[in-house]
């Protein structure tokens, strides 16, 4: 069934009054750096989460999804329990709006479907942002994006329970077709920047490991408390002013400071400076090697952000670490990398669009070779960028 059936069947007395698709992402260059106010970069791709509702005057929200078995229906109130379902990231964005101070009289009917495998494109703020979405219209509500990004971000940090930044969510809202979204996570300055006229044409090939990713319970949190630890320690060593823990990130601590103390840190905590660091200058490479439209430079680069994440930051499935190893190696690729945090999930790269079906064909056959038993979950997807969530 595709949406319009599936709503059709569900809710039979009544008809679908609009659709929200929220964008997957991807980033190139500035992995695992957003929950320490790091410098980024994105694309939004032409692949998301579509979702059909029908305003309800009652205040229940009742959801179905083409992806997950079950049905989701719950009273609309200011103090809902999270239950470890799909349903939560509903959940979580009616409790955000509250929490931030808005009114919610009326919920909806709908059907939401994901086009892609989950994991590693950011499917979870996607969900989020398209329940945000359809609340605030069918109650009238007109918050500006910063907005909905700070209550995207909070239903995940607070009411999911992951330390993530805010790099999901600025991507899925601010990004342009055609352009690389250059983010400061510091101060939420950005820049879209164009494909240069120089710029050979490119595709985002998408590696499914066909190993499904659950951040709450991977090793993503610990990873953020490591580089807090790192940051915290480094301004101890410094002398610098430090309070809570939890409020402690690495871009307050100047580079020349860690490369002066960090023999001085556990060896994991200055593995993960040192990812930080390094990403924070590729991110400025990668994006002037954008401009000039260098894609080889700028695929380089990427490749190197995705060693740094294996060797630095230390994440990566050996499915993952398989398949970055291949993409080094074929040819067509300009550049690629872990999509998302890295534990499972998918690896993204930059590709010539002439070198597809060559592409598919070599990673499938290297990988699968490695990992027989993931034959029919391993898949391999081409896109091409979007703008944001249309809100």
């Amino acid at each position: 069934m595709n949406l319009q059936e599936a709503f059709e069947h569900y809710f039979q007395d009544i008809s679908p009054e609009g659709r929200v698709h929220c964008p997957y992402r991807v980033c190139p260059i500035g992995a695992h750096v957003d929950h320490q106010h790091g410098l980024v970069s994105g694309f939004a791709l032409d692949h998301g989460v579509n979702l059909i509702y029908a305003k309800s005057d009652e205040p229940i929200i009742e959801i179905h999804s083409l992806n997950f078995e079950g049905q989701i229906r719950f009273t609309i109130k200011s103090e809902p329990h999270i239950h470890r379902d799909w349903g939560d990231y509903a959940r979580a964005a009616m409790k955000s709006l509250f929490e931030h101070g808005y009114e919610i009289k009326h919920g909806f009917s709908g059907v939401i479907e994901g086009t892609l495998p989950v994991g590693g494109l950011s499917s979870s703020a996607a969900v989020v942002l398209a329940y945000l979405a359809v609340l605030c219209r069918v109650n009238d509500l007109s918050p500006k994006r910063s907005d909905i990004i700070k209550m995207a971000l909070w239903a995940e940090q607070k009411f999911i329970g992951l330390n993530i930044g805010k790099l999901d969510q600025s991507c899925e809202v601010y990004c342009k077709k055609n352009h690389l979204l250059y983010l400061d996570t510091q101060d939420d300055s950005y820049e879209n920047i164009p494909c240069s006229v120089n710029m050979s044409p490119y595709k985002i090939g998408i590696f499914f490991s066909g190993v499904p990713r659950a951040l709450v319970n991977s090793a993503y949190n610990a990873r953020v408390d490591e580089c807090r630890a790192a940051a915290y320690s480094l301004k101890a060593y410094g002398g610098m002013d430090y309070e809570k823990i939890a409020d402690t990130y690495l871009r307050e601590v100047p580079e020349e400071l860690f490369r002066k103390y960090k023999g001085r840190l556990p060896e994991n905590f200055s593995k993960r400076a040192e990812h930080y660091y390094s990403e924070y200058s590729r991110v400025k490479k990668g994006v002037e090697a954008w401009k000039k439209g260098d894609l080889h430079a700028f695929g380089q680069i990427i490749f190197e952000s995705g060693n740094s994440s294996i060797y630095n930051y230390e994440s990566g499935s050996p499915e993952l670490r398989t398949l970055h190893k291949i993409m080094l190696d074929t040819a067509g690729i300009y550049g690629g990398r872990f999509s998302g945090a890295g534990f499972k999930g998918c690896c993204m790269a930059i590709v010539d669009p002439n070198y597809t079906e060559q592409i598919e064909e070599t990673v499938t056959k290297k990988y699968l070779e490695a990992f027989p038993e993931l034959r029919g979950k391993f898949s391999v997807h081409f896109c091409d960028t979007s703008d944001g969530v249309t809100l």
